[in-house]
């Protein structure tokens, strides 16, 4: 959680109010006649007080200006500085006629005019700073009546009325929600990670400390990524596969285009950001639940945004608590899933075959500032749907200081697989036969099969120069890595974790190391992973003939009891001239022990995807039919390999 989403969080907190200044001065006057009449030394005196808001020509609060007043017959001073509400006070100022003046935060010392004070009393005096064409000698300029406020004092009654002031000229107006928001406390103890010094360095979180543009109700975000990739298996498709962040080879293409942000007032909040570029289509096409899991095309319903979701915060619960539905980012192996935030572009397998999204209902309770319990309901495992009769069940425990980050993921119940072996969605319903390679295994009901999944990771800042006297280590400023470790298995309708044909089980790791240079604009990371999935229960569905993840593929089959083994490794650059732009270039080297990625001759037909992509296709393009491709030259596969390298390069921009 970064800053901006700090400010979020406490947005409906108030620091100072006027009415309790008035308050505590009527509180406290009787308390110094009292103990002035009780001296017994010298002449007693009761004490006034002058209490006021100051705004600067568009009505929102000066902050932070100092407010002086000097008694007329020059015998005392008073000096204090106004708060985050503009309000300023003197609790204990004596009789008599006083002049106030104004220095605002450019140094300008003004005059705001004068008042007489009586025993006993609070004289509220509001000011406003007048726009500079129309500013008159006197500089500052009363704009409100000015009320008095009188002390519960026996034989008082009114207070002293202001000298007038000329009327200022109207001025345009921001409403209260459109203003800057809260300056945060120099000690901030309460707000979640207000005390770590800069998280920015943490593999999956945003480098800015604050926003660019922010007001009390609205924190806009906006995303932009462009990518260049070349596959030096030269598919002539210029079609990527078995990935969620590279897609087509030999081509300038937009990955992202989002637009949105975070509303945030009195408690309630929302969040919302759109998605365009290719992401608007690869991920619908990775969840097999929004079109074959009942009506309604959630595809489309939900295809142009990655985020939605909306609830209300307790700022008075523990350290904040959060409760809020819809659609959010699970950030799983600490990877997001926004390039701009990670440490390299095409993360390794655990990331990019785990879960990116869910949709359902998350409680957020920070027992400290840097402990989180997060519990979830959710759909599925990354489905907009469900697939059987059970909610998925999950949550997140989350522990970060300055240097060490530790995260927490579990998945229950939840279920994605749809698919038989020939390819033919199940559709939760009845019992299939399971095909190759094991023709003759126990028949599996996919409405009984659950999954269990944990996914945990640890990131680990182990030099940091500005730690370190300053001094670099060789030219570094920053050194960090990364561990992610995941374990799960399906089970229940004839599929077992542990053994027997259909065995379905995921076992993969990942670790990363990165390296920062010229005072953190530029960073080289090296690392990969490797996973080891018997029945291929996360494995991305290559395009082939234009399947989906609901639709399968016979030239793949996902089947539990087939073996699958892969592993990879990157090698990345960045350069970040400021907070929000990287330029990256990135080297990716995959492997799989059977054929998984697309060689030269690709995965597309002959004449293009015929529609039926859940079958066989003929050399001509048709799908296999009574013919048996007689004359067409055969049965058309796609060329398969069991390694890539691929290398990219592009820009990304996060406001």
């Amino acid at each position: 959680m970064n800053p901006r989403e700090h400010r979020a969080i406490s947005s409906g907190r108030r620091y100072r109010s006027l009415p309790c200044i008035i308050a505590l001065a009527l509180t406290l006057l009787p308390l110094a006649v009292s103990a002035a009449d009780q001296a017994g030394s010298g002449p007693t005196t009761s004490f006034g007080a002058i209490v006021g808001i100051l705004t600067d020509s568009n009505k929102a609060p000066l902050v932070h200006a100092t407010v002086t007043a000097t008694k007329d017959d020059g015998s005392s001073i008073r000096a204090t500085i106004s708060g985050a509400d503009g309000s300023y006070s003197f609790g204990d100022v004596s009789p008599g006629s006083w002049s106030l003046s104004v220095r605002d935060a450019a140094s300008v010392e003004q005059k705001a005019g004068s008042l007489v004070v009586k025993s006993g009393t609070a004289a509220r005096y509001d000011v406003a700073l007048v726009p500079e064409p129309t500013k008159p000698s006197g500089g500052i300029l009363d704009t409100l009546t000015h009320a008095v406020a009188a002390a519960v004092v026996p034989g008082s009654s009114t207070a002293a009325t202001p000298a007038p002031a000329p009327a200022p000229a109207a001025a345009a107006t921001v409403p209260l929600a459109l203003t800057a928001p809260e300056p945060a406390p120099a000690n901030d103890t309460h707000t979640p990670l207000a005390n770590l010094s800069d998280n920015g360095w943490v593999n999956g979180n945003t480098r800015e400390t604050t926003p660019i543009f922010d007001t009390k109700f609205f924190t806009p975000e906006i995303r932009l990524d462009v990518n260049y990739l070349h596959d030096f298996n030269d598919p002539h498709d210029h079609t990527i596969v078995g990935s969620t962040e590279e897609f087509r080879s030999d081509e300038f293409q937009i990955e992202q285009v989002s637009f949105g942000g975070n509303f945030h007032w009195d408690g309630v909040q929302a969040r919302f950001l759109s998605m365009m570029g290719l992401y608007s289509t690869a991920t619908p096409r990775n969840d097999a639940s929004n079109t074959n899991v009942g009506q309604w095309d959630l595809a489309d319903a939900y295809r142009y945004f990655s985020e939605a979701n909306a609830g209300y915060h307790w700022d008075d619960i523990g350290h904040g608590l959060n409760v809020d539905a819809g659609i959010f980012v699970s950030y799983i192996g600490l990877f997001s899933y926004y390039n701009f935030d990670n440490w390299t572009y095409q993360p390794s397998f655990v990331s990019s075959n785990t879960p990116w999204y869910f949709n359902g209902l998350r409680v957020q309770y920070w027992v400290t500032q840097d402990l989180k319990i997060e519990p979830w309901l959710i759909n599925g495992w990354q489905s907009d749907a469900k697939f059987n009769h059970d909610p998925g069940v999950g949550g997140q425990i989350l522990y970060e200081t300055d240097n060490v980050k530790w995260v927490f993921n579990s998945y229950f119940l939840g279920e994605d697989n749809l698919n038989s072996s020939s390819g033919v969605p199940n559709n939760g319903g009845g019992d299939v036969a399971v095909g190759t390679p094991n023709p003759l295994a126990p028949s599996i009901s996919y409405n009984h099969v659950h999954r269990i999944h944990e996914d945990d990771s640890v990131v680990w800042r182990y030099f940091e120069a500005a730690q370190n006297g300053g001094k670099d280590f060789y030219g570094i400023s920053r050194m960090a890595l990364s561990f992610t470790w995941d374990i799960g298995c399906e089970y229940g309708g004839g599929v077992t974790c542990t053994g027997g044909q259909n065995k379905a089980n995921f076992i993969g790791a990942m670790l990363y190391d990165r390296f920062w240079f010229s005072e953190n604009h530029m960073a080289v990371t090296l690392g990969g992973g490797a996973m080891n999935n018997p029945g291929r229960y996360l494995t991305l569905v290559q395009p082939i003939n234009g399947a989906t993840a609901a639709t399968g593929s016979p030239y793949f089959t996902e089947n539990p009891g087939q073996p699958l083994y892969q592993w990879d490794m990157q090698l990345n650059f960045q350069y970040m001239p400021k907070d929000w732009i990287t330029w990256w270039t990135e080297l990716t080297y995959r492997h799989s022990n059977v054929p998984y990625w697309n060689g030269p001759g690709g995965v597309t037909p002959p004449d293009g995807n015929n529609g039926s992509p859940g079958q066989m296709v003929c050399n001509n393009g048709s799908v296999i039919g009574a013919s048996n491709c007689t004359g067409e030259g055969g049965v058309w596969y796609p060329d398969l390999r069991t390694s890539e390298l691929i290398w990219g390069a592009g820009i990304m921009v996060k406001f």
